[in-house]
């Protein structure tokens, strides 16, 4: 998603003078830029469609919708189309409004009451509307990791409650700071209003009206024969990827579409909310379409006098701004090799929706969706493609440059000494649950119990820091994991943060607190040892303040451990160590006492 934002301020970065009118791109113009651009950007295919005053009139497929398969892109194939769902999400609030079941100003705790934000007066006032305009207070893609990367257990409890564990970036209604979790939330609101799921309601009540036929949400969507495939070419050259799963994160950008189905989505949105061949079909009313077309949240306006804008802002899922005095309504989409954009000029009746199956298409769409309406606001072609791929290249170097000087940093550091059972442990953030930090072929590894595509290896790379390869790999996501340490050496918290200057702001390492928080429940227990024939002893494990404490109950002593691996405590002042024993299974079964007594769990003991 980060890259999709970045290049929205592209504009603000090149300025030019030039005015010089041309003529209306023909489909053989708007064929070549399309597959110039491609090869620039390295993406594999691409969906493109343009209606004008009330009708499509360019609508192809561009590409392979796979590089392993060849099959080709056609104007059916579906793409994901990642944060483009939330203008479906508004528009099925705003039928809800119309039909009284809901106002925009409504407070969210009173449809759910589980609703809490970071204080009390944020979660008394935040209404309807503050879902949608991403002025929370929250910071830039806060909480996103729990769903990014997919493969999650998170559920929608867990999403309404998260907030109140985050610090806020800025004032309650002072900031735009992009966010997906609080559609998430609107999309729960939708769902207990109207009784039916998310994923059922617009499919019902926007989708299936408009005749989209081959548009899905979430897991509606069965037939998968012509479904892009998503692409990376981090590592060089074009290559398939995991897709993401949208899981319960459908209201923030779980469809699936083409772009036959949203030219027809466009043209709604051109004719004010209404469809059909005589336009006298309303999917939602006039008042509730300026609702969502009227500035919320004011933005930084982007001064290029190519463009002389006056204003730029968002609305309710749509981004909002001025261009040559002509309306211009926006909003972009990304997910690991999805990558999407709708541009609308409600002044000229013009819409372009571009689709791709590539983590470069935020630079393909840039630079074919601003030559193909440049053309229609009768200005020159200012070769979009080769200054943004231009840019794009010197942003990836100096990315590179910060990236490389990391793994160069732990490839020189490879033979220092780390006391792994210093780090090792689990350690667990409030809204994010439980990590741990284990020892494996002696090396440090790091795994969240929640996300399990959050696990590799840590390498370390100075101090108290150390960086984290994740086996998950479809985006760039590697991390620096800063621990804090007690007196004793012990580590005792961890802050992270990505490695890549270009990593996606959805992959919100700065937003966790981990806290040590060792659970030694399955020590927990009676052991059983005979110091005389047919005479059992039992020792009593329990676990007190994050510490596991052993009670000696023939002398009534008390005894704290600390751990210093996995299956292995120490208490210092007696100089008393424990081993324990785990079976296949992973359960514990005996611990060794002061290396020479083998004590059996005696899971049947009854005191």
């Amino acid at each position: 998603m980060k890259k999709t934002v970045i290049l929205l301020t592209l504009l603000l970065l090149i300025v030019v003078i030039s005015t010089e009118t041309v003529a209306q791109l023909t489909t053989q113009k708007i064929d070549s830029i399309v597959e110039y651009a491609l090869t620039k950007f390295k993406v594999a295919g691409a969906g493109i469609a343009i209606v004008k005053d009330g009708k499509v009139i360019h609508q192809k497929g561009y590409g392979l919708s796979s590089v392993v398969t060849k099959e080709k892109v056609n104007e059916y194939t579906n793409f994901q189309i990642a944060s483009n769902t939330k203008a479906f999400t508004t528009a099925a609030l705003s039928i809800l409004v119309d039909e009284e079941k809901l106002k925009w100003t409504d407070k969210v705790k009173d449809h759910l009451p589980e609703f809490k934000m970071y204080n009390d007066y944020v979660t008394e006032n935040f209404n309807i509307q503050d879902l949608l305009t991403h002025r929370s207070g929250l910071g830039l893609g806060a909480g996103d990791l729990m769903f990014f990367p997919d493969g999650s257990d998170f559920t929608m409890k867990d999403v309404l409650t998260s907030f109140q564990y985050f610090k806020p970036a800025s004032a309650f209604r002072t900031k735009y700071d992009y966010d997906n979790l609080l559609y998430i939330v609107a999309g729960e609101v939708i769902a207990r209003v109207s009784g039916m799921s998310y994923e059922e309601f617009v499919q019902k009540r926007i989708i299936k009206p408009l005749q989209m036929k081959n548009t899905f949400v979430g897991t509606l969507l069965k037939n998968k024969s012509n479904l892009a495939t998503p692409h990376s070419a981090a590592s060089g050259s074009i290559k398939t990827i995991e897709a993401q799963s949208p899981g319960i994160g459908s209201a923030a950008g779980g469809i699936f579409s083409n772009v036959a189905d949203m030219s027809k989505w466009m043209l709604l949105q051109l004719n004010r909310g209404k469809y059909g061949t005589d336009l006298k079909t309303s999917l939602y009313s006039s008042n509730n379409h300026n609702e969502m077309w009227r500035l919320h949240t004011v933005l930084e306006t982007n001064r290029d006098p190519r463009y002389n804008s006056h204003f730029s802002g968002y609305g309710l899922g749509w981004f909002l701004t001025d261009v040559k005095g002509n309306l211009k309504v926006s909003h972009t989409g990304g997910l690991p090799g999805m990558v999407s954009e709708v541009t609308m000029y409600p002044d000229l009746n013009l819409g372009i929706v571009i689709l791709t199956n590539s983590d470069e298409g935020g630079a393909f769409f840039s630079a074919v969706s601003g030559t193909i309406a440049d053309s229609y606001l009768g200005l020159d072609d200012f070769g979009w493609t080769d200054k943004i791929a231009g840019w794009m290249q010197y942003q990836q170097n100096m990315s590179d440059v910060v990236t490389k000087k990391v793994w160069e940093k732990v490839e020189s550091a490879k033979n220092v000494k780390v006391k792994n059972e210093d780090f090792t442990g689990k350690y667990e953030d409030p809204w994010f649950g439980k990590i741990e930090v284990f020892e494996k072929e002696n090396k440090l590894w790091f795994r969240s119990y929640r996300s399990p595509k959050l696990n590799g290896p840590m390498a370390f790379y100075n101090a108290n820091t150390f960086a984290i390869k994740w086996e998950y790999q479809a985006m760039n996501a590697d991390a620096l994991a800063i621990f804090s340490l007690d007196e004793k050496g012990k580590a005792q918290s961890i802050k992270m943060k990505g490695i890549s200057p270009n990593i996606d702001f959805s992959f919100d390492f700065q937003d966790l607190d981990l806290k040590r928080n060792d659970d030694f429940k399955a020590y927990e227990g009676f052991y059983k040892f005979q110091f005389e024939p047919g005479k059992d002893v039992y020792l009593k494990i329990i676990t007190r303040d994050g510490h596991l404490v052993v009670f000696e109950t023939w002398n009534g002593s008390e005894i704290t451990f600390e751990q210093q691996s996995e299956l292995e405590f120490f208490n210092e002042r007696r100089n008393y160590p424990l081993r324990f024993t785990k079976s296949k299974e992973g359960a514990i079964t005996q611990v060794l006492v002061r290396n020479k007594d083998l004590w059996k769990k005696a899971d049947d003991y009854k005191p």
